[in-house]
């Protein structure tokens, strides 16, 4: 998926990872019913906030990156169909690392 969104500053734009849509008993859950997400993975990054002096604040994750983020944080918005999530770097806890 090709998205059109350049994130300003240290946001980023987030694609929050599918819940399961059945219980282990084969019961079929509403969307109502469902978690929110807390994990998802970077579509797009800004290029990060400015200190004092006007130099930018290297970000510490990229696009591709699975983390993990508040479950009522940040921005919804629809996009051809996804939903996304823009996020300030702040509101993420943490980068998921190995499989």
């Amino acid at each position: 998926m090709s998205i059109s969104i350049k994130p300003l500053g240290n946001r980023v734009v987030v694609e929050p990872a599918e819940q399961e849509e059945t219980t282990a008993s084969g019961l079929v859950l509403p969307d109502t019913a469902k978690e929110k997400p807390q994990q998802g993975v970077i579509l797009a990054a800004g290029p990060g906030e400015r200190d004092e002096d006007g130099d930018r604040i290297a970000m510490d994750v990229k696009v591709g990156d699975k983390v993990l983020f508040a479950k009522y944080a940040g921005t919804e918005l629809k996009i051809d169909g996804k939903k996304l999530l823009i996020l300030r770097e702040t509101d993420l806890l943490g980068i998921v690392e190995g499989k």
